[in-house]
């Protein structure tokens, strides 16, 4: 497992974490299943995909990270985060904070040791709390599974 400065989009998500671009590194559809695959925002030129409509700043790809702009963190953001720190146990503010108070290279360091697979030492995916390398068949018995489902 090795973290990427290209896969930390500009509101803090880490999108190796999605299960969107886990599904895509595991190529998981070619195991039955059928969802969307997401390179993330950075990746695919998309600057964010979830604050673009709302911030012309992000949409037009001025800023790199939220906190570049006087408004950080805004409504938006605020409200987004609280949604991950409530599902699925991130939060992009603090994302965003330490990689302003530790620099990028700590904060993927972090990361990764965050987010490592106790198992097979893979990476936990945020939006389910499972490895998608080891775990896949907690997902298989129950697609909508989500964090502590027996």
């Amino acid at each position: 497992m090795l973290m990427k400065a290209e896969l930390i989009a500009p509101c803090g998500m880490n999108c190796g974490l999605c299960i969107a671009y886990q599904f895509m590194q595991n190529e998981l559809n070619k195991q039955g299943f059928h969802k969307a695959y997401c390179s993330g925002c950075i990746s695919r030129g998309k600057n964010c995909t979830y604050m673009k409509d709302s911030c012309e700043l992000l949409g037009k790809g001025k800023l790199r990270f939220c906190f570049d702009c006087k408004d950080y963190p805004c409504k938006r953001l605020k409200a987004l985060d609280l949604r991950y720190r409530t599902k699925y146990h991130m939060s992009m503010i603090d994302n965003l904070n330490s990689i302003i108070e530790q620099g990028m290279d700590n904060f993927l360091e972090e990361q990764e040791a965050t987010w490592k697979c106790p198992t097979c030492g893979g990476t936990i995916c945020c939006h389910n709390g499972l490895c998608l390398k080891c775990s896949i068949d907690k997902l298989r018995r129950n697609k909508k599974y989500r964090w502590e489902e027996g």
